[in-house]
Formats: C-alpha cells, sequence, structure tokens
C-alpha cells in the first residue's frame, strides 16, 4: 500500500480511463475492434488495417489528436455522430467503473477534499462513458482537457487547468495510469503523485517504482477517512 500523507491533500485530481474506469474497454476499442471493422468497412485484410492504424497512432501519440474523435472521424473518413460513435458503442458493454472506484470516491468525499475529473477524454467519450457508468453523481468537477486545447502532457495544460481550479499544488494529489503524464504533473510541482499499477483488469500488473502506485483503492480507504480536511482548507475550494 502506498504511503501519501493526506493530512497534506486537500485537492484529489483523477485521471479517468484506467484510474476510475478499467481501461479493458479502450485497449479492445483501439487496438482491436477499430481496426476489425475498418478492414471489413473497406475490404481489405485485418493485418492490413492493423498496420495502418498503429501507424496512424504512433504519428500523433500524446498530441491532442490522439485523444481527439473529431480528429479520427475526420482522418478515417467517418462521420463523427453517425459512423465513428456507432462503432464505440459496440463495445459499450465493456465499459466499466474498477471494483474499488466508488468507495475510493465516497471516502474523498466524507473527508471533505474536493474531487476533480481531469480526463484527455474527447466530450463524446466522455459523455459515453458517463452515460454507461454514472460517474459524474462521484465527482465534483469533470473536466476534459480539449476545452484547453492541450493534453496533460503539457505543462500549458496545468497552466490553464490551475487558473480554472485553483487547486495548491503543494496540497494536491494527482491519480493517473500514465508515467510521461505524471512525469509532465511532477514538473508543474504538483507535489503529491500516484501511478495505477493495473489500469487494465485483464492485464498483468506493471511493477511501478518511478512512483508511489496502487492497486486496490480500498487499503487507503482507512488513512483517509482518518485524515479529513480542515474548514480552514474547505474555504479555500
Amino acid at each position: 500500500m502506498p504511503f501519501l500523507p493526506w493530512n497534506e491533500i486537500d485537492t484529489v485530481l483523477l485521471d479517468m480511463d484506467g484510474t476510475l474506469l478499467d481501461l479493458h474497454y479502450d485497449n479492445q476499442f483501439w487496438l482491436h475492434h477499430l481496426p476489425k471493422r475498418l478492414a471489413e468497412l473497406r475490404g481489405i485484410s485485418e493485418a492490413q488495417s492493423q498496420q495502418e492504424m498503429s501507424e496512424r497512432y504512433e504519428a500523433v501519440f500524446g498530441q491532442i489528436q490522439w485523444y481527439c474523435l473529431d480528429y479520427w472521424a475526420e482522418s478515417l473518413a467517418l462521420d463523427l455522430e453517425n459512423e465513428f460513435m456507432p462503432l464505440k458503442r459496440e463495445l459499450a458493454h465493456l465499459l466499466a467503473l474498477r471494483e474499488d472506484t466508488i468507495p475510493f470516491l465516497d471516502a474523498l468525499h466524507a473527508s471533505g477534499r474536493e474531487v476533480v475529473l481531469v480526463t484527455n477524454a474527447h466530450p463524446n467519450s466522455l459523455a459515453l462513458k458517463i452515460e454507461h457508468t454514472q460517474l459524474d453523481a462521484h465527482i465534483d468537477n469533470l473536466i476534459s482537457t480539449h476545452e484547453f486545447g492541450v493534453t496533460k502532457e503539457s505543462q500549458l495544460l496545468w497552466e490553464r487547468l490551475q487558473k480554472r481550479v485553483k487547486f495548491d499544488a503543494n496540497r494536491t494529489l494527482f491519480v493517473d495510469d500514465s508515467l510521461p503524464i505524471l512525469n509532465a504533473a511532477k514538473t508543474y510541482g504538483i507535489k503529491h503523485l500516484l501511478a495505477v499499477d493495473n489500469p487494465d483488469s485483464t492485464l498483468p500488473n506493471r511493477n511501478i517504482s518511478e512512483f508511489p502506485a496502487v492497486r486496490d483503492y480500498r487499503l487507503m480507504l482507512e488513512d483517509i477517512e482518518a485524515n479529513p480536511v480542515s474548514n480552514a482548507a474547505k474555504k479555500r475550494f
């Protein structure tokens, strides 16, 4: 269980995919389902489609386009609402919260902390996932980085996010499954960082050593509840 000084944490910024939701859906959609369906639609082999999509992914990895459904719909010559989103909905049955997510979020709220979702997911993806998981009922504020035009990999995003949320970097915890994004947050000055060691429930644990890492948020609940946010800290929110 990672040690976190909860008495020094007032605000919790949370990634979505792989952090609160099982990453299995996204991995299946982007790595398998989309290439397969594109192969069927275009009359090419699945292997050829896989290769073409791998090259497309590599070209924009970590950039806003990587996460942008408008970009992918246009790039693949698909109508976003009538063709691309239906493809995403074909796997919607795989959308699922991590088993430890709701207990974790409930404990954070009970302790008086501000809980903010900060995802690189496109607003359409965010809406689809909210529709199937009702995650919004457990979050104070849901933010897609698309409204800022840059991703969490960028220092500009953190600058703009701080102006929006007005968090104290020294009293903020950021949780994500992406090591490059955690490193970006560290560079910006977020003091408390936590990695997710098991973002996809169908894959082995990653044994992360670069950051404190968690496999089950429920192991932290007692410490969270034992260190509620003071009234003085709440007034800063």
